[in-house]
């Protein structure tokens, strides 16, 4: 006997439950980047690995151990599933010319994104993100905009226990004088690094301040400050983030230490955390990316954005109290005989093209097996047919959650029945 397959370790099914979960959530993050003004956008999962290589950096976790990448057996072409979808979203706005031809971009997409880690609670390797890039804008006004949206959502959503957390990075000169001050630092405590601070001590050292290692805290916490190394427009620009913050009563935290573990941003960093999800706290994560369009061999566009992680924000959540309302059908059809089966059949598409949803039974059983199935359901009517109503060319119309009485109409007259049981408000307010 053959081995049953499983799905691979660290890519989940959602089953249907949980996947109504998700639509429903959907539908409310969809209203509020409309409310904003984004426009959807939708990139391959499947990308040129260089697109990655170039956007990300070669020295950093994602590129260096946690991309799936493969050759083309077909062609010899380098692909990787994507990690992330900034890369995505830039390299489709410079292919297709989106900003010289319709000015800036107010995007979003959201989908599943790939990476290479140790499966844990709300981190899989297959996961899924909302991602929403702001391209062609190069104002504090916009960072400050899309912290905004994401503490409105929290707020819509009812969220409980998440801070807010922003740095600035300044350009990239800046960094680079900080980079050397703080390589100059950390070669005096070269002999306590652990192997992860030895290897990105000359290959990129900025995120050896954001380690989790208890023994390092001491170092770190000695380092140089990029911060001090800013200059004017760097400072300005961060003031001005924090003024719309402060007028906005969004509370915050400058966190020195808050550097991303994406080469591409620059100025404005931010995240969104809790404590209600142990060490995996950042729900939301973004910030200023200004030089990844001449980067990816565009012309140079400023740009901003945010990716939120789907799987922890639903677990947060649910944490939070929050709940899905479960589809409920409107109208449950039970039917005995064939002929019964053929009118039930008719009933239901009648509904339907009145915006009736319908649930229809299926595979036989008797009157009062169906019935149980109708009630189970939670339709506030059923639709009972047997062979004197089909017979007679009539539906029985059986009230289970709404008020009203037991009544036999002709299919004619079907869908003006159902609206009066469904909605007698209506009804009264026509007499």
């Amino acid at each position: 006997m053959s081995q049953t397959l499983q799905a691979v370790r660290g890519m989940n099914d959602i089953l249907p439950a949980d996947a109504e979960t998700w639509e429903y959530f959907e539908d409310i993050v969809r209203d509020w980047l409309q409310s904003y003004g984004y426009r959807p956008i939708r990139m391959p999962l499947v990308e040129p690995t260089p697109l990655f290589k170039r956007a990300i950096g070669e020295v950093t976790d994602i590129v260096e151990k946690e991309m799936y990448s493969f050759e083309d057996a077909l062609n010899g072409e380098h692909l990787t599933l994507r990690p992330e979808g900034t890369a995505s979203c830039v390299r489709a706005a410079i292919q297709h010319n989106l900003i010289p031809a319709g000015g800036p971009q107010r995007l979003y997409y959201y989908g599943p994104m790939f990476r290479h880690e140790r499966p844990q609670k709300g981190r899989y390797r297959q996961f899924h993100q909302i991602g929403v890039e702001a391209l062609g804008f190069a104002g504090a006004d916009t960072d400050a905009e899309l912290i905004l949206m994401c503490a409105r959502l929290w707020e819509d959503l009812g969220l409980e226990d998440v801070a807010l957390e922003i740095n600035s990075l300044g350009s990239p000169e800046e960094r680079a004088q900080h980079r050397a001050a703080l390589i100059a630092h950390l070669e005096q405590h070269q002999d306590k690094l652990d192997e992860d601070g030895k290897r990105r001590l000359y290959t990129n050292p900025l995120r050896i301040l954001d380690t989790k290692n208890p023994e390092l805290q001491a170092i770190v916490e000695a380092a140089p400050r990029l911060a001090d190394y800013l200059g004017d427009e760097s400072k300005a620009h961060f003031e001005a983030v924090q003024v719309f913050l402060k007028d906005a009563g969004i509370p915050y935290r400058i966190n020195h230490r808050l550097v991303r573990g994406l080469d591409y941003y620059n100025r404005t960093v931010f995240e969104w955390v809790t404590t209600r999800l142990g060490a995996q706290g950042t729900i939301c994560a973004g910030g200023r990316y200004d030089g990844l369009f001449e980067q990816l061999g565009g012309k140079p566009q400023p740009a901003a954005g945010f990716a939120i992680g789907i799987e922890r924000l639903l677990l947060l959540w649910q944490a939070c109290g929050g709940e899905a309302e479960r589809p409920v059908p409107d109208v449950y059809v039970v039917s005995v005989g064939e002929a019964a089966q053929r009118l039930g059949f008719r009933a239901a598409e009648t509904l339907r093209e009145h915006g009736f949803a319908v649930l229809m039974h299926c595979g036989g059983g008797s009157f009062k097996s169906q019935m149980k199935k109708a009630d189970a359901s939670e339709a506030p009517v059923a639709i009972v047919i047997g062979e004197d109503e089909a017979a007679a060319g009539e539906v029985g119309l059986k009230p289970l959650r709404v008020a009203g009485a037991q009544q036999r109409v002709a299919i004619d007259d079907l869908v003006e029945a159902m609206a009066a049981l469904m909605f007698p408000e209506e009804e009264d307010e026509e007499v």
